[in-house]
């Protein structure tokens, strides 16, 4: 049987995600900035009662295929390790991650192991 869309599956959930201009703003003003080796991460209490997930991946002179590729990493990062621990730890948290140069040069494992270790130094920060 063949999937069509809207049937579940992979894919980041759009009530997840954090899309609007104005609340990416307020995520960068309101939020808490947490920085690692190639991330910039800002969290705030979620208004909704579940914790969502945005994205900034500026270009940085770099082609739209490696931003591309970037976003979709980062995105499955978000779907499959984050979000699922945030809703584990009970914590309704907005987060956005912003790309920071060197992110381009990571690997999926870094880049992962980076977000992982901000949750676990952030949760035990309160």
């Amino acid at each position: 049987m063949t999937r069509t869309r809207g049937e579940g599956g992979e894919r980041l959930p759009r009530a997840r995600r954090i899309t609007r201009g104005q609340e990416i703003r307020g995520l960068f003003r309101r939020g808490k900035r947490s920085r690692t080796a190639h991330l910039d991460v800002y969290d705030s209490p979620s208004p909704a009662t579940f914790s969502r997930l945005g994205l900034v991946v500026p270009k940085h002179g770099r082609t739209a295929v490696e931003r591309n590729r970037l976003k979709r990493r980062l995105r499955e990062l978000g779907r499959r390790d984050l979000l699922p621990a945030l809703d584990e730890a009970g914590r309704m948290w907005d987060v956005l991650v912003r790309a920071r140069r060197e992110s381009y040069d990571a690997d999926f494992i870094t880049l992962r192991r980076e977000l992982l270790t901000w949750l676990d130094r952030r949760s035990s920060a309160g």
